[in-house]
């Protein structure tokens, strides 16, 4: 079985590869826009690797090429920098999908899996579950959560143009990766912030929103789900978290402290005004996501993929605080020295 995966060596593709190096069947190819070196160790080794920038318009071309003779397709590319540069971010998110997908097609693929995510679906219960026929309008005040519809309503279309390919939506909740920490202080946090303490020093209080309750997942446990869609050839869309559900008082046990309520508003308008002012890299959409997308069952994919985490969500939690604090980066990875810089100018 023959298997592309794009965006192989970011935070969700490092653990769809771990999971695919587990089946002696499997050959693999990556993409990416760089790509690892030769002499790279696991889960970068064994891989035939393709350099692409899905955002450009030769992508199509090049991509068609990759896919040649592929089985499954497994889509995973996505850009959450610069976020002060919504342009920059949509022509890999929405236009790179959208390369792929004609290149999908273009190469005759007859199954291809996208990541898209529990920020897709529209404001919805936090004391109830939703399956996923919940709508995916997602929230306006996201970058993020734009995108992912916007890459839904692609995906929706593709499905009534392409009836004979198969169309697999990955919707996990926030993906904890103990090897990406540096990646995250880059990507959420920036240079300003010292996060070294997370592990060392013991922090008294929390003060968080009492809606801001999110679903997360091991990233080696996502792997699995991707692969156990694509061994299946099953289509549609699919849920996929760990247990329990995180809300505050759980965040709050995983960094060692105790949990005080406060109102969203002045929460995020300090967000915001440390975003504008380039002091953190975090946006405030990812609020608005935690405080208002819905809970989600995962019932479908227990009961039509098998698929059953491995690691509970509070352990992935503190995996995750764990790499932040140390910096931890996977070794070999091609992101090795992009480590937190000034931020770029607007």
């Amino acid at each position: 079985m023959r298997i592309v995966v794009v965006g192989a060596t970011g935070n969700v593709g490092t653990g769809v590869l771990r999971r695919l190096q587990r089946e002696p069947e499997v050959e693999i190819v990556g993409v990416a826009r760089r790509v690892p070196a030769p002499d790279a160790p696991p889960p970068y080794a064994g891989v035939s690797w393709h350099a692409i920038d899905i955002a450009e318009p030769r992508a199509v071309r090049d991509l068609t090429l990759a896919f040649a003779g592929a089985d499954a397709v497994i889509s995973l590319a996505w850009l959450l920098q610069p976020n002060h540069h919504e342009r920059v971010l949509a022509a890999t998110n929405i236009g790179g999908l959208r390369h792929v997908l004609q290149a999908v097609v273009a190469a005759g693929v007859p199954h291809v899996l996208v990541a898209s995510s529990v920020g897709a679906y529209s404001q919805g219960p936090k004391r109830r579950r939703v399956d996923e026929s919940w709508p995916t309008g997602s929230i306006a005040s996201s970058h993020y959560g734009r995108h992912k519809a916007a890459i839904e309503r692609m995906m929706d279309a593709f499905e009534r143009e392409q009836p004979d390919v198969v169309l697999t939506r990955m919707r996990p909740g926030l993906v904890m990766n103990p090897r990406a920490g540096a990646d995250l202080i880059r990507l959420f946090v920036g240079p300003f912030v010292p996060v070294r303490w997370l592990t060392r020093v013991p922090l008294p209080v929390l003060p968080m929103p009492k809606r801001a309750v999110s679903q997360v997942v091991h990233v080696d446990d996502l792997g699995d789900a991707f692969w156990r869609a694509a061994e299946r050839r099953a289509g549609g869309a699919f849920n996929v978290a760990a247990e329990p559900v995180v809300g505050p008082d759980e965040v709050a046990e995983a960094l060692g402290a105790r949990w005080v309520p406060v109102r969203i508003a002045p929460v995020r308008g300090a967000i915001l005004l440390a975003w504008q002012l380039h002091l953190v890299r975090v946006d405030p959409g990812w609020l608005d996501i935690a405080t208002s997308v819905p809970i989600m069952s995962t019932e479908r994919a227990r009961t039509e993929l098998g698929w059953t985490p491995t690691v509970g969500a509070i352990d992935a939690l503190r995996e995750a605080i764990r790499g932040v604090a140390d910096h931890e980066i996977e070794p070999g990875s091609p992101h090795l020295g992009r480590r937190p810089s000034p931020p770029m100018a607007q």
